[in-house]
């Protein structure tokens, strides 16, 4: 009985552990740079898109964003300034409205909370 509480116990910490990741791994609308801001404003209006890669199906073949089918996610290029190339800033929307924003060429995703 002590072994199964105390693997309970191991499994609720694991599953807080995990939900309370989750939700520092968010960002506000207000704390994205000004060029994350205005693509999202881009997306919302449906373009036009500065980038012709914008819009584009994002595979999610590292697994850090929940696992969906092919083509539930679409990526659009966060300009950064000084780089005269698309940079590794993107905004990953999700078809049922959920954004994620990365600035480290999706090594890492934080949520966009709206």
């Amino acid at each position: 009985m002590r072994r199964l509480l105390s693997l309970l116990s191991l499994a609720w910490l694991l599953c807080f552990a995990g939900l309370a990741g989750a939700f520092d791994n968010s960002i506000s609308v207000a704390d994205l740079p000004v060029e994350a801001r205005t693509t999202l404003q881009l997306i919302a209006d449906g373009g036009p898109f500065p980038y012709q890669r914008d819009g584009v199906v994002f595979g999610n073949y590292e697994k850090r964003l929940p696992l969906k089918q092919r083509g539930y996610y679409r990526e659009y290029t966060v300009p950064t300034p000084g780089l005269k190339h698309r940079g590794p800033r993107r905004i990953v929307a999700g078809s049922t409205g959920e954004r994620y924003y990365t600035a480290d060429h999706y090594n890492s995703f934080r949520r966009i909370q709206q």
